[in-house]
């Protein structure tokens, strides 16, 4: 299915690639391994346009990186003739290409090439399109040269297994403990009047330092509402001041807004903070935007909540390129050292030294907020499809999952209680990682209390089942909706409601409420923003609890129950659903998300409908928004 404002010019069977990379070039001598790269460093670039185009009303379906290139195998062999290429050529050719790429200038000509291929196909405007390869050129060459394009894999792709062998993002398992799982134990409900908790979620900030009210919100750049994003036609009115129904971030005013006006929310125990402050203009951003925005934010943050300690998470969007998170293995300049040391720098105040120690070498950490509770922050951006240094190993980047593994035995053997914080939700991750992380959650199912991710900007939940059959809802990962408006949303925030602090608390989530501003309110001539609450979640659904098993059963609910599930379309667009209108196919698609916290997993829906697919041949199994 083509995206809004991408061109489908180079799937279009009359388009033909050599001639066009030859005419980009200006010359028909520019030489096959400079068009290959050039051309895989635009396919490469389409990654990131997920984050920059308007999203659908409905979950999109998205494919691996393997499932991509080997889309665009027999393109390339029809288009550069070859069907005829012998093994030892194709060796040749791809070590060529390795050795010619280590000097400086060819990475230029590749990204010269690169740029205007992007603008003769479509995919961004021209200015973003210069940026983009810019800012992605030196980090994609390094990538592609250290995995894609070593003989090997290459040629593997291409000819097959008897010329090499094609193994990015092969199956890979991380190691249990021998120690017997315990049988499975239900939390018991909590005493009347035990105390219950207020954890504060925040989840996809998104300040735009360059929001600017009155300007165009339907500009043809991937964010608008901001300098240089002009005006807009007579007709249409301008962003809005406190933001804007488009695709445009927050100012930090409204941030500003919602931070001091938690007051009605609380008082919080503890805030749970899962990343992604910088803006969507990610073909533009410097290290050294990065870093304000990280410094700005932490230090609202630190204003208006004062005291209350706060437990951040690294979103994707931190870095610089966007998405970018080379695994520790990765020395020198290009590794995300600069990164985790600010992290490290701004949340000192609020993380003890084991945690900082973590966190500077790979972004994830553990610690104990209460007694008989440990909290464990994932760096998510190791499972993610669009990490892009994940083409060279992605087994178990930095070691996170079996640290996971030990963390979560050392908790069973103390009898304490998990919660797990992230950025991307496990079933937005790439297979292997998914289904191993899906693994530990079932066999650690007693110790584990909570789940809390972002990411995705909507509101929605994953269910995790037993693995024997997949049919008994053992875990529940909550998947909080954003602070920014992007795309076309109301601003919001989350306040999870958990078994308190007391000796021999299940530390469970009990409810949730979801707090919004209204923008419509809010932009209204002399209005002041009012933030306030959209709904609570057993009462809105008629839960009888916050446990797996409701919310697997809401998913069956709301498949029986159109009302139920428009209420449901409305909240998971906090309160500001699309005029596009949500039909059976959106619907069966929408309820298979929350069913799928593993990823690539189809049997997961198979009792949504028959066979696991719709009239007309389409599929069921989805793969919701990134952000």
């Amino acid at each position: 299915m083509p995206r809004h404002g991408v061109s489908t010019r180079w799937g279009h069977p009359r388009f033909c690639w050599k001639q066009a990379l030859e005419r980009t070039s200006g010359a028909p001598g520019l030489g096959l391994p400079w068009m290959v790269l050039s051309l895989a460093l635009v396919l490469v670039l389409l990654d990131p346009m997920v984050l920059w185009v308007p999203a659908r009303a409905h979950p999109l379906p998205a494919q691996d990186h393997p499932t991509r290139f080997h889309g665009i195998v027999p393109r390339l062999r029809d288009a550069f003739g070859w069907r005829n290429l012998t093994c030892p050529v194709c060796k040749g050719l791809f070590t060529a290409i390795n050795f010619g790429l280590k000097k400086e200038p060819n990475v230029a000509r590749v990204g010269s090439v690169a740029i205007k291929l992007c603008k003769m196909l479509n995919i961004a405007p021209p200015t973003v399109c210069q940026s983009a390869v810019q800012l992605f050129e030196d980090d994609m060459v390094e990538v592609w040269t250290r995995s894609v394009l070593s003989p090997s894999e290459a040629c593997g792709l291409l000819l097959g297994s008897t010329c090499g062998r094609w193994d990015i993002f092969s199956s890979w398992n991380i190691s249990l403990p021998a120690v017997p799982k315990p049988p499975p134990k239900p939390p018991s409900p909590p005493a009347p009047g035990a105390p219950v908790s207020r954890v504060l979620f925040l989840t996809d900030l998104h300040w735009d330092h360059d929001y600017l009210e009155g300007t165009d919100p339907n500009c043809a750049d991937p964010l608008c509402c901001r300098r240089g994003s002009g005006l807009p036609p007579t007709s249409q009115p301008g962003a809005g001041y406190w933001g804007e129904y488009s695709k445009c971030d927050l100012p930090l005013r409204t941030l500003e807004s919602l931070l001091s006006g938690l007051g009605p929310a609380g008082p919080f125990d503890m805030v749970y903070w899962t990343g992604d402050i910088p803006a969507h203009d990610v073909w533009q951003q410097s290290r050294r935007d990065q870093l304000r925005a990280l410094t700005t934010i932490t230090d609202l943050v630190r204003k208006f909540l004062g005291p209350v300690p706060v437990y951040p998470a690294v979103g994707n969007h931190e870095s610089t390129p966007v998405n970018g998170f080379p695994p520790p293995f990765i020395e020198g300049n290009q590794s995300s050292r600069w990164l985790y040391e600010a992290m490290a720098k701004a949340w000192e105040p609020w993380l003890p030294a084991e945690a900082l120690h973590t966190l500077r070498i790979g972004g994830f950490y553990a610690l104990s907020p209460r007694p008989g509770l440990r909290l464990i922050s994932l760096n998510m951006n190791f499972c993610s499809r669009e990490n892009f240094w994940l083409l060279i190993n992605s087994t178990d980047p930095a070691g996170q999952l079996q640290w996971l593994v030990g963390e979560l035995q050392a908790a069973e053997d103390r009898g304490d209680k998990v919660h797990i914080i992230g950025h991307i939700p496990p079933g937005h991750c790439l297979k292997s990682w998914s289904w191993n992380y899906y693994r530990i959650v079932a066999r650690y199912e007693n110790t584990l209390a909570g789940q809390f991710f972002g990411h995705t900007h909507v509101d929605e939940f994953e269910v995790f089942y037993d693995e024997e059959t997949l049919s008994r809802p053992l875990a529940v990962a909550f998947l909080a909706p954003s602070a920014t408006t992007y795309i076309s949303l109301n601003p919001g925030y989350r306040v999870y409601l958990i078994d308190g602090n007391y000796t021999g608390s299940s530390h469970v989530v009990l409810d949730h409420e979801t707090y919004i501003l209204n923008l419509t309110q809010a932009n209204a001539p002399g209005a002041k923003p009012q933030w306030q609450l959209l709904y609570k979640a057993r009462e809105t659904y008629g839960l009888p609890n916050a446990l797996p098993a409701a919310w697997h059963n809401l998913v069956y609910r709301m498949r029986d129950d159109m009302r139920l599930f428009q209420t449901f379309w409305f909240l998971y667009h906090k309160g500001h659903p699309p005029s596009e209108p949500c039909g059976a196919p959106c619907r069966l698609a929408t309820l298979c998300a929350q069913l799928s916290a593993r990823a690539d997993s189809p049997a997961l829906c198979r009792h949504l409908v028959p066979n696991g697919s719709l009239p007309g041949g389409q599929t069921l199994w989805p793969r919701p928004l990134f952000c």
